[in-house]
């Protein structure tokens, strides 16, 4: 657990160096959400849950591409490849939740007639998928430009399909839309719980997969050993 926390801390060190990303961060989500302010509320809640998800995705890319010359050195030391990729995954998690933060006050303060736990449940599994979708990208393309025109690849299918095609529950962020359509237009259950299941599987499939391409990437070299932590 102590080694989770440390690579966690690391990642968000690391963040936190870079200033202008960390201003890309927070302001992603206004601006979609200031271009959709005008139209229905619901339109502007959705933008704003696409600008998050992008927001987080593009941290983990950035995240995961940084690491790439320390990891070595980290699995010298004894860490593990579940210690990097959890780590690191927390790491994101608690960076998306704060940022998420002011904009749930945000539609707390300026739209009016919403289920506000509705709201605060989709921005959870904007983040909880964001931080494993953009490590994938950031370990499958090793730079950050291809990285980042994937993810905005994503983003742009995700606000143009139908939410309710069957196309669009392929899509990795469709449980926040499901969930956004329920706390706006106060629909019944079955939007909350198809977007709650479509989240977690999706987030568990997402996990399983790093997990699979980490372990593969980082794998044990016979002929080095593990120097004992002081």
């Amino acid at each position: 657990m102590n080694r989770l926390v440390t690579v966690a801390e690391m990642t968000l060190r690391e963040l936190a160096r870079r200033r202008g990303v960390l201003l890309l961060l927070l302001l992603m989500p206004l601006v979609f959400w200031l271009i959709r302010r005008d139209s229905y509320v619901g339109q502007s809640i959705r933008a704003l849950l696409l600008g998050i998800s992008w927001a987080v995705s593009t941290a983990a890319l950035f995240a995961t591409s940084a690491a790439r010359e320390l990891e070595p050195r980290l699995r010298l030391a004894g860490y593990r490849p579940h210690h990097l990729y959890l780590g690191r995954m927390l790491g994101l998690w608690v960076l998306g939740l704060v940022i998420s933060v002011p904009f749930f006050l945000l539609t707390v303060v300026d739209a009016a007639n919403l289920r506000h736990g509705g709201i605060a449940m989709a921005m959870l599994c904007c983040v909880v998928v964001a931080a494993p979708f953009g490590m994938l990208i950031g370990a499958l393309l090793p730079r950050e430009l291809e990285g980042t025109l994937l993810l905005l690849t994503v983003v742009a299918v995700q606000m143009l399909l139908d939410p309710a095609s069957s196309g669009a529950k392929l899509t990795p962020f469709w449980s926040s839309r499901e969930i956004a359509t329920w706390a706006v237009d106060h629909t019944d259950g079955g939007y909350l719980s198809r977007g709650a299941l479509h989240g977690i599987v999706v987030t568990v499939l997402l996990i399983v997969t790093v997990a699979g391409v980490f372990a593969v990437r980082l794998r044990s070299r016979r002929h080095l050993h593990h120097a004992p932590l002081v």
